[in-house]
């Protein structure tokens, strides 16, 4: 977090000395002139992070003002949950969507849980509810239910353990059963399917930005015969899969290129996270089909200062509904 420099300056004031090496690196991902119109807002986020002992967390698809800009952590859907759990700050300002919001909340209960915008939804999340849970449940009794983190507390508190794509095909293998209810990304859950000799029992929900992916688009992508690696997001259908040279999750694509560094690449998922890999990846060119999560980009710098400011959008999550969420949570995290 920015605090008040030993001699007086304020981060507004400071801002210009930043070091060029790191405002290059900046510039890499957004012109000079769009981080000036941003800077104010930023510096007003750093004042208030200050003043009300907060941290802030954001997602992998993150525009990159608050990528870059403002948060303090950052990383997928299993890293924020993991950095909820362990974060000593009283105020936790989730730059993500409501159920990244419910899960900090869970692993969280006496800290302050801010969303910027409460219409920060997911398809995929809404695609099922907590009856739909129980139902399956009772048709099928002996099948212990993998709960995809991308779900409502209401969800996850019907579930036995929940997964990330980071860790799902992990979690799958922990489980002393040979036949798993897996809720509710259908394309995920094939994919964690093709890899295991259990039996998965599957719901209809997707992603709306990962499903609109098709393999005809990634063809077209290589057509001009330069060399291309395409790396894909789990929850994309199967013959998007299919064409890719490398599946994961977003911390597993970072991973994989920082460990392969290829020249030319393509990120199957939310186009942002091309931007923010770029920051820290400038040798590599990144080939960028631009599908946006309209969730996701309803967060903004305002929003953030606004939440800030008047302690806008808290988190409420039922004490008893947590309790029972934060077991299947918790037993995720316990898998490493």
């Amino acid at each position: 977090m920015m605090e008040q420099l030993d001699d007086g300056l304020t981060p507004m004031e400071v801002s210009v000395f930043e070091p060029a090496a790191e405002r290059d690196a900046r510039n890499r991902v957004l012109p000079p002139e769009e981080w000036m119109l941003h800077q104010p807002l930023i510096d007003e986020i750093a004042r208030l992070k200050v003043e009300r002992k907060a941290v802030v967390l954001a997602h992998n698809y993150q525009t990159p003002e608050i990528f870059h800009g403002v948060a303090d952590l950052t990383g997928d859907s299993l890293a924020l949950a993991r950095l909820a759990a362990t974060s000593d700050a009283e105020v936790i300002v989730m730059c993500g969507v409501h159920f990244m919001a419910e899960t900090a909340k869970i692993l969280n209960p006496e800290r302050t849980v801010l969303i910027p915008d409460l219409a920060a939804g997911c398809s995929l999340a809404d695609s099922i509810t907590g009856a739909d849970v129980r139902l399956l449940r009772q048709r099928y009794p002996d099948a212990p239910v993998v709960t995809y983190v991308n779900t409502s507390a209401e969800v996850k508190a019907e579930s036995d353990i929940c997964c990330t794509s980071s860790n799902a095909l992990e979690v799958v293998e922990s489980l002393d059963a040979e036949r798993v209810l897996f809720l509710p990304d259908r394309y995920l859950g094939h994919w964690v399917a093709s890899q295991t000799s259990k039996e998965l029992i599957l719901w209809q929900g997707a992603c709306e930005v990962h499903e609109r992916f098709s393999a005809a688009q990634v063809r077209g992508l290589r057509e001009d015969g330069k060399p291309l690696q395409v790396l894909a997001h789990p929850e994309c259908p199967p013959d998007v899969l299919a064409e890719a040279d490398y599946v994961g999750s977003t911390s597993g694509m970072i991973n994989h290129l920082k460990r392969v560094r290829p020249p030319r690449v393509v990120l199957i998922t939310e186009c942002s996270m091309s931007d923010n890999v770029a920051l820290e990846l400038p040798e590599i060119e990144f080939v960028r089909p631009c599908n946006l999560c309209p969730h996701m980009k309803r967060i903004s710098l305002t929003k953030i200062r606004d939440s800030l400011l008047q302690r806008r959008h808290e988190v409420q999550v039922d004490p008893q509904l947590a309790q029972r969420a934060r077991r299947a949570v918790e037993r995720m995290l316990a898998i490493g």
